[in-house]
Order: structure tokens, then sequence, then C-alpha cells
């Protein structure tokens, strides 16, 4: 699904201008990237969590040539489904 897929999603159960929703979706996205920027942890009751953790350096090796190579630090996005949404998906 796509953002636009959203949008059309949102457009049909409300009849709002599909402007409108458009708006609507890209202001929550740039919302969710903002708190996630600062390191900030956002929960969506019944969703999930959404949360950015630092990956320590480590050793990789380059597969094409087999060369040791240093993996650097940095930031990754994780996302813990709720209970409530593990459930959706399994029913």
């Amino acid at each position: 699904m796509t953002k636009m897929d959203i949008v059309e999603s949102i457009f049909e159960k409300f009849g709002y201008s599909k402007k409108d929703v458009s708006e609507v979706v890209d202001a929550v996205f740039e919302t969710i990237k903002e708190t996630l920027e600062r390191n900030e942890k956002i929960k969506v009751s019944g969703f999930g969590n959404f949360s950015v953790r630092q990956k320590r350096a480590r050793r990789g090796r380059n597969p094409q040539t087999g060369e040791e190579i240093t993996i650097e630090p940095r930031k990754v996005m994780t996302f813990k489904a709720s209970q409530i949404l593990k459930k959706a998906i399994n029913s």
C-alpha cells in the first residue's frame, strides 16, 4: 500500500477532498519523521510503537572480496506491533 492508497482509502470512507486528506496524511508522516529524528518514541494505541536505537560499530566482511571491513555505528528505526494488531493479523 502506498501513501496515495492511504489517501484514496480515507477519501472513500470520509468524503473529504483528496487535497485535504493528502495534506493531513503528509502532516502525520512529517510529524512521525520529526519525532523520530529527535530520538523520541511514538506510541500509537492499538497499533504499535516506533523508536530509534543506536547500533554499535562492528566488523563485517565484503562478500565480493572477503575483505574485513568496519561497519560504522548508526541509528535504526524499530517498530513493535501491539497485541491488538498482532491478534488482528493472525485472526
